[in-house]
């Protein structure tokens, strides 16, 4: 006779059940196509524009990104082909996955100001790499879908949860425990395990999925931890000073993650207190020359 063990299950394969059930956006059918593309070797820009044709709102925000100041062409996209020749499908692939994820979402004011914020700080963290330079081959697009995907369990979260808004507003007002700690002392998961899980059914690339992850763990954000990638750190320490920047500049979406991740992130990205006044003023000057143009 033989006798069967049941393993119990670890806390992450509970917490992913959880999540199925809290309801992730299924990935874009665009996503699928522009990746058996990209496997091809030979990628079919044709093809690729008439499927992103037929849906109106991902042509309208490809051909917008295209356009915007962030990436500085001169000559201005006015169809999707042209678009994305400009942008190179890889680029054009999370331009579009971008544009998906805010679509994903039924529109609210609350949601609007949400997507704005992420928005800037998306914009700025690229920013921040054309000042800094590429290192741990994070380059300006890298870090710019970082800062649009990097809270994108939030909206799922506020989808299925009425009372997390609630939550919300405690976790940011909390200058001592961890962001995500909050969270689960009242939900099953947190946005940071929602939005990786997202990240990856969206095929995102694995150093933006950790750094979604862990864009709250201050310890492992510290001098000397080895558990997180340095690229996925250099992800989180420029969003985290491009939020900081945005808060600074705006008087918006105020929290307390600087207080404990600031310190980690400008050791990370090699920079000091003199050195981070300067450099604030040079992003929100550029960004202020963006929006004019």
């Amino acid at each position: 006779m033989t006798t069967e063990t049941t393993q119990s299950p670890s806390v992450e394969e509970i917490y992913a059940r959880t999540v199925l059930d809290i309801g992730i956006p299924p990935r874009p059918t665009i996503l699928d196509i522009l990746a058996r593309e990209l496997r091809s070797g030979e990628p079919d820009f044709g093809r690729i524009a008439q499927c992103v044709s037929e849906d109106v709102s991902l042509s309208a925000g490809l051909i917008k990104t295209a356009n915007s100041p962030f990436f500085g062409f001169r000559v201005r996209a006015r169809t999707v082909s042209h678009a994305l020749t400009m942008l190179g499908i890889n680029i054009a692939g999370k331009a579009i996955a971008g544009v998906a994820l805010r679509n994903a979402f039924p529109a609210s004011p609350a949601l609007e100001r949400f997507w704005d914020a992420s928005a800037r700080i998306a914009e700025y963290s690229g920013h921040l790499v054309g000042l800094l330079g590429v290192r741990e081959g994070i380059r300006s697009d890298d870090a710019y879908t970082f800062g649009l995907f990097r809270d994108c369990g939030m909206p799922v979260l506020m989808r299925k949860f009425p009372a997390y808004r609630d939550t919300l507003l405690r976790a940011n007002a909390n200058p001592d425990k961890r962001f995500t700690a909050i969270e689960d002392e009242d939900f099953p998961t947190n946005h940071a395990i929602v939005g990786c899980m997202l990240a990856q059914s969206w095929s995102l690339p694995e150093e933006i999925c950790l750094a979604i992850r862990h864009h709250h763990d201050f310890l492992l954000m510290q001098s000397g931890a080895i558990s997180l990638p340095p690229a996925s750190r250099r992800l989180v320490a420029l969003a985290q000073l491009a939020e900081y920047i945005h808060q600074q500049h705006s008087g918006m979406n105020q929290t307390e993650e600087w207080a404990k991740l600031g310190m980690a992130s400008l050791s990370t990205l090699e920079l000091g207190q003199v050195q981070l006044a300067e450099l604030a003023a040079q992003v929100v000057a550029h960004s202020a020359q963006a929006d004019i143009e």
